[in-house]
């Protein structure tokens, strides 16, 4: 019987499940921060204790895994591999993988080897892979490298900037004054202003959810924003797509984080669905409903030739840590 290993390491939690190819869990192991951007000993700890909690469960130890599958946050550059590559191999399986997270996150949302995706949580990353396995992303490095201000905390920025203009007169009202206050429990736009002006406090990440209401209530400002930023999240992940020769391949654009997933007005993936078709007329854009580290495992399956049929891969993708 063939056992596969999946691991799912972000900056908060590492999740680790072990299936066989009928999509049995046989082990899982939860642990914390696997980022080594954070912390290179804490993660490649708290690597090692997932791995080795799913095993203990499973009953296995590493010679029993066929091939392990890594999803690694912070795996965006060539020097962050040259820290993962002798960090992973030092775990003890035989056969493993790497790649960053947002491509098990991609596989975790589609039926397909290949595809795209876009992270927009409280950050920004895309990410593609096209049929031949050839892997490209943006690393999210933020606006001095490229980026837009796309991610939770960039686009609360802009509705706090949006507010700041509407009462300094150098923009059009907008409906995010009433609701950034309300939101930062301020008294008055001089007031937020001069505290985050003076650091007294910062701009909260989750503002971003007030450009979502305005606009579901029709406030040009925010629309305007979220279409913005959303062309420009569409312009990142088409480059990508571009760059691999899939312009012409039927594949799923998979929606990956609370800003993507859980925003209130269509007005941010609109935008981004208008960019693909307009370069990937084919791609399809679809919302990640799976846990990522279902994406590690169907990954491990992928790289063993496994074909999943439709109830198996259902199964995979159901699977919770």
């Amino acid at each position: 019987m063939s056992i596969y290993l999946g691991v799912d390491a972000g900056g908060s939690k590492t999740h680790a499940v072990i299936t066989d190819a009928q999509g049995r869990v046989l082990g899982k192991g939860v642990s914390g921060n696997g980022n080594h951007q954070l912390g290179k000993d804490r993660a490649e700890r708290n690597i090692r204790q997932a791995c080795e909690d799913a095993l203990k469960e499973a009953g296995l130890t590493q010679e029993d895994i066929k091939i392990a599958y890594f999803g690694l946050a912070g795996a965006d550059r060539e020097p962050d591999y040259v820290i993962l590559r002798p960090m992973i191999a030092s775990l003890g399986f035989k056969r493993h993988y790497i790649t960053c997270d947002t491509i098990i996150g991609m596989r975790a949302g589609t039926s397909q080897f290949n595809g795209a995706a876009i992270i927009c949580g409280n950050g920004f990353n895309s990410a593609a892979r096209n049929t031949k396995g050839d892997e490209l992303q943006y690393g999210g490095f933020g606006f001095t490298f490229g980026d837009g201000f796309a991610g939770g905390s960039g686009l609360s920025t802009l509705a706090f900037r949006a507010v700041i203009r509407a009462w300094d007169e150098r923009g059009p009202k907008t409906m995010l004054t009433d609701l950034v206050l309300e939101h930062m429990q301020g008294d008055s736009v001089e007031a937020i202003y001069e505290d985050v002006l003076y650091e007294r406090r910062n701009v909260p990440s989750d503002l971003v959810k007030t450009l979502f209401t305005a606009a579901s209530q029709g406030d040009q400002v925010a629309i305007d924003i979220l279409e913005r930023e959303g062309a420009e999240m569409g312009n990142a992940v088409t480059a990508l797509i571009r760059r691999l020769n899939m312009t012409e391949e039927q594949f799923d654009v998979v929606y990956i984080g609370s800003v993507l997933n859980k925003g209130t007005s269509p007005h941010l993936t609109d935008a981004i669905e208008r960019v693909v078709k307009s370069q990937a007329p084919n791609a399809c854009c679809v919302h990640l409903q799976s846990d990522p580290v279902a994406g590690a495992i169907l990954s491990a399956l992928d790289m063993d030739g496994v074909k999943l049929d439709a109830e198996t891969e259902a199964k995979l993708k159901s699977l919770t840590v």
